[in-house]
């Protein structure tokens, strides 16, 4: 029988199911910010809320001197679509007979934020005069639009001349098993969505129209063989991925006017957003098209060389897993991008990713217990002189 009522699990998996059965589908809270702030409070943290539009956000800190190491986060949530096709409702979190945490948000990633509480409580405990300052920054704007949480505080922080020296996200790092991955850097995201304009007019009469798809078609071709950089040890070479292509009135006499042609950069540090959007017109000019190409620049690559944070996360990890962690720059844009842009040295560290975003999330229980003690033991690495041991 699946385990519904946590009284007898560990307070990490406590906490966490505390968190999982309020339904904060972005940009709601639903009151899991209230959940960690008043045992942040009990911490002896300092807490200043900074909601701004309609998301909540706070930033929290312990301690007075010394280096910031924060812990970053978001409470918000995907749509989980219709219950019906969940095997456990999606916001009544239960283990089920296989040891897995079922719930939207188990992984992506509430189920981190238990860990992290809960690594902070136990380390405050053995370590109440520690050196160095304790931080969090949550927010519940991350799987939104992501302008009114992370970036908005990140940017206040910066008005404010803040300190912030390392930065632990909690997104699903791991692949196979807990531990695995760590991810020391994320590729910049470049967004662009392309009007090339044409002359409509009737298919039997093409002199008298102008086919913009006709005309887009080599353009296109041209962007995806263009060899825009080789990347480097630390990411891939950058690629150019066509998302939508729209066009045409419905009727199949009709040469549409327009082309709308929506598109994405996902890019290393070799080359700059400013120099590929440079080279994308330089190619669309070539091709000699009437067009209209606006961008938006979702965030820029950030890269965290192995050094005091890497070398943390490391030993930690191996000290609860007893395997080293490989480490990468894979995968989509997190807020760590916004975070990385106040100097800080930042890794994302949690739990496995294989149902993030679909039906029926989870994660296996015994993990969240783990993680809680890999973050613990990389407070103690970052901030104790110990030897790491859990």
């Amino acid at each position: 029988m699946p385990i519904t009522e946590p009284d007898t699990l560990s307070p990490t998996l406590q906490l966490a199911f505390e968190l999982l059965s309020r339904p904060s589908v972005t940009p709601d809270d639903e009151g899991c910010q209230d959940i960690m702030i008043e045992r942040l409070t009990a911490l002896g943290f300092h807490i200043e809320p900074m909601p701004f539009g309609d998301v909540q956000n706070f930033w929290a800190v312990r301690g007075h001197h010394g280096p910031v190491i924060a812990f970053a986060g978001h409470t918000d949530v995907v749509p989980s679509g219709p219950p019906t096709g969940w095997e456990f409702p999606p916001f009544s979190p239960c283990i089920d007979e296989h040891g897995m945490l079922c719930g939207r948000g188990a992984a992506d990633m509430k189920g981190s934020l238990a860990a992290m509480l809960t690594a902070v409580e136990r380390f405050v405990a053995r370590y109440p005069d520690h050196d160095g300052r304790i931080a969090f920054l949550i927010t519940s704007d991350e799987e939104g639009p992501a302008v009114d949480g992370t970036r908005a505080v990140v940017e206040l922080l910066r008005e404010r001349n803040e300190r912030l020296d390392y930065c632990i996200v909690g997104e699903p790092s791991s692949t196979e098993r807990l531990g695995d991955v760590i991810k020391n850097g994320r590729r910049g995201s470049l967004g662009g969505v392309l009007h090339i304009h044409g002359i409509q007019g009737h298919v039997a009469y093409p002199h008298l129209a102008r086919n913009p798809i006709h005309q887009a078609m080599p353009a296109l071709d041209a962007l995806v063989n263009e060899h825009w950089d080789a990347g480097n040890d630390f990411f891939p070479a950058t690629s150019f991925q066509i998302s939508n292509l729209r066009a045409g009135t419905g009727a199949t006499n009709v040469i549409p006017g327009e082309v709308e042609v929506v598109f994405n950069f996902r890019f290393s540090t070799e080359v700059t957003h400013e120099q590929l959007k440079a080279r994308t017109e330089a190619l669309l000019t070539q091709h000699g098209l009437e067009y209209q190409l606006d961008w938006t620049l979702n965030g820029e690559p950030f890269l965290t060389a192995e050094g005091e944070l890497v070398d943390a996360a490391i030993r930690g990890v191996e000290a609860v897993t007893g395997e080293r962690p490989a480490l990468s720059t894979s995968g989509g844009t997190s807020d760590g991008r916004f975070i990385a842009t106040l100097g800080a040295q930042v890794v994302e560290l949690g739990p496995r990713n294989d149902t993030i975003h679909k039906v029926n999330e989870r994660v296996r229980a015994s993990d969240l217990d783990d993680l809680s003690r890999i973050y613990e033991a990389t407070l103690q690495a970052l901030l104790t002189d110990d030897e790491v041991s859990v």
